[in-house]
């Protein structure tokens, strides 16, 4: 099936855009459950920004009393809150939407071994957003963590392939050209004779051409194919999108 474009007429307004991630990012995580080894586990995950608590005004009360139980009148008594003192500084900050699969190893627990992250138009919008979005691929690679980025925007001229490469100091040969808007890669931290290095699968994308199949490493030399094509076929199929 050919790429679509999410983002524009015909497709967009009528098609939002949001609810094809969320979807997709689903179809990407149900097609890794089917393939992945039983010590590991796939889940989507999707947000519009952080998942921050508002600043609201506390109060605290002590002695409430409860509704009474069989027993006569229960008293609850809420826990004492501390509050900090006022902070000396306070900087501004961007708290990224997120749009992604992220792969467990369920073996003594959950360790997240994987990351798939697909590219939302307020990812590329300013360069504050695009430099958070390369910060956290950076984060994820250098705790060991796999990433694939999928990059279909077409509304936002910039490549965060680029971006998260210039982070982390990679020579310019790794850069996909200027002008490559839609792509995909997939990364690697290895640790090789004790040299650590990171493996780069980087692949342009296009409308109208189908998407790649890129490696993930769980773990060591075990690597899973994503077939993003496949992933995106099916999430067009559910919404009904024309072919």
């Amino acid at each position: 099936m050919p790429l679509l474009d999410h983002f524009r007429p015909p497709l967009f307004p009528r098609h939002h855009w949001d609810s094809f991630h969320s979807n997709w990012a689903t179809r990407i995580a149900d097609a890794l459950n089917e393939r992945l080894p039983p010590e590991f586990m796939a889940e989507e995950h999707t947000s519009s920004g952080a998942r921050l608590e508002i600043d609201v005004a506390t109060y605290q009360e002590q002695g409430v009393v409860a509704p009474p139980g069989p027993n006569g009148p229960v008293t609850a008594t809420v826990p004492r809150t501390w509050t900090p003192p006022a902070p000396p500084h306070i900087i501004p900050a961007t708290f990224s939407d997120a749009f992604e699969v992220r792969v467990f190893s369920t073996t003594g627990g959950l360790t997240l071994v994987g990351a798939i992250e697909l590219v939302s138009p307020g990812n590329k919008d300013w360069p504050e957003e695009r430099h958070a979005f390369a910060v956290k691929c950076a984060s994820y690679l250098f705790q060991g963590v796999s990433v694939i980025v999928i990059d279909i925007v077409t509304t936002r001229k910039a490549n965060l392939h680029n971006e998260t490469m210039r982070l982390v100091n990679a020579p310019a040969a790794v850069a996909l050209p200027a002008e490559t808007d839609l792509y995909a890669a997939a990364y690697r931290p290895v640790l090789r004779e004790d040299r650590p290095e990171i493996d780069v699968w980087p692949v342009p994308c296009a409308l109208g051409s189908p998407l790649p199949v890129l490696p993930l490493r769980l773990t060591g030399d075990l690597f899973v194919p994503v077939d993003v094509e496949a992933s995106y076929q099916e999430a067009c199929r559910r919404r009904r999108l024309p072919s």
